[in-house]
């Protein structure tokens, strides 16, 4: 094949077509996102970012790890690894270029997405190409400072929850489900894969050496509502499905917003969820403002929140102050009738109001009334 009769959304169909054979995704907009994902990272050295890619799941069996064998495939200089070490990692990518496919990535981080810290570090900074993480070298007399290039595409998978939240806000999240039986997809067998794959691939690779300056270069038009983090994220993405044409420009676009829309409904963190909450509970009262007393018991009844068993026991009104307080959001008293009460507002400079204005989406609906308690 010659680069002048290279079809981009030809070899993007077939990328889609291809990966689809093997992994039954929960939604339509799954295969599109990875084939311009696996696209990506033939180019990622003209992207100034290359967003994560996450495969999470409720529960072992959901398909993770043979999305993960597919890409090895598609993508470029891949590295699959279940347990490699920070400071290998930081070598092999150094070393680059490299495409790193990490599965069971949840087993080096905590509960609640701690621990492990150079990993970390390597994930989050690795996005932006101009990022480095600097590690001490050598002994206690004679110590230099090195600097290790980590840049590099990445996809982790592991079981939902245990990813830390600065790693998802950098990432392009599927949530895997288990096959129900009337899906089905073919078997995956290496060596036939293997040979499949090769003129895909290689027609994949060939297409991006041509094109992949002028997209790096490229500023996309992204979706209404597709701003900050999540414009940053998707723009290697829509700029791959601009060039390619046909249907690939809306295809994309609607897959941004599906996957962003989704990020969205889903918080990132423990923080937002409990702001998202908050806000729910002063709407469903029709009130604008509440005592903490009053708060807490509402929150330890939801039974899908954690607010019932936070880290061993139910939240308290130190802790649901310490969390609020990142936002700018304090206690305030205020009278009931003759009584005075301590608790939080909607209003003022120290109310719920603006950090749900900044930290969480636009609600379908005024969800503040005029009542009060």
């Amino acid at each position: 094949m010659t680069t002048t009769t290279l079809n981009g959304a030809q070899i993007l169909d077939d990328v889609q077509a291809f990966l689809s054979r093997f992994n039954a995704f929960p939604d339509e907009h799954c295969a599109p996102m990875l084939a311009l994902w696996y696209a990506h990272t033939w180019a990622a050295e003209h992207f100034y970012i290359t967003p994560r890619l996450v495969l999470s799941s409720a529960e072992p069996g959901s398909g993770k790890t043979r999305v993960l064998e597919v890409s090895r495939h598609l993508v470029r200089t891949p590295e699959m690894t279940f347990s490699a070490t920070p400071a290998a990692l930081f070598r092999m990518v150094g070393a680059g270029p490299l495409t790193i496919l990490f599965d069971e990535v949840d087993a080096i981080f905590d509960s609640k997405g701690g621990g492990n810290e150079d990993l970390r570090a390597l994930v989050n900074a690795g996005y932006k190409r101009s990022a480095t993480v600097a590690r001490c070298k050598g002994d206690a007399g004679n110590m230099v400072i090195e600097r290790f290039p980590v840049y590099a595409p990445a996809a982790l998978a592991g079981i939902a929850g245990r990813m830390p939240d600065t790693i998802t806000t950098r990432a392009i999240t599927i949530h895997m489900r288990r096959r129900r039986p009337d899906e089905r997809v073919e078997a995956f067998r290496e060596r036939t894969v293997e040979e499949q794959s090769a003129p895909i691939r290689e027609a994949l690779a060939t297409w991006m050496e041509v094109v992949g300056e002028r997209v790096g270069a490229a500023y996309p038009d992204m979706p209404e509502g597709v701003t900050d983090r999540a414009a940053e994220i998707w723009e290697p993405l829509l700029a791959i499905a601009d060039f390619a044409g046909g249907r690939w420009p809306e295809t994309a676009r609607a897959a941004c917003l599906h996957f962003v829309k989704a990020a969205q409904t889903n918080p990132t963190s423990e923080r937002i969820r409990l702001l998202a909450d908050l806000r729910s509970v002063f709407s469903d009262r029709g009130v604008t403002r509440m005592s903490t007393v009053e708060i807490l018991a509402v929150l330890h009844s939801m039974d899908e929140a954690p607010w019932g068993d936070y880290y061993g026991r139910p939240i308290n009104a130190r802790q649901l102050a310490m969390e609020l307080s990142a936002y700018g959001v304090k206690v305030t008293a205020f009278k009931n009738g003759a009584k005075t009460f301590k608790g939080y507002v909607i209003d003022g400079p120290n109310g719920l109001g603006d950090a749900w204005a900044r930290y969480l989406p636009e609600p379908k609906s005024d969800e503040n009334s005029e009542g009060e308690h």
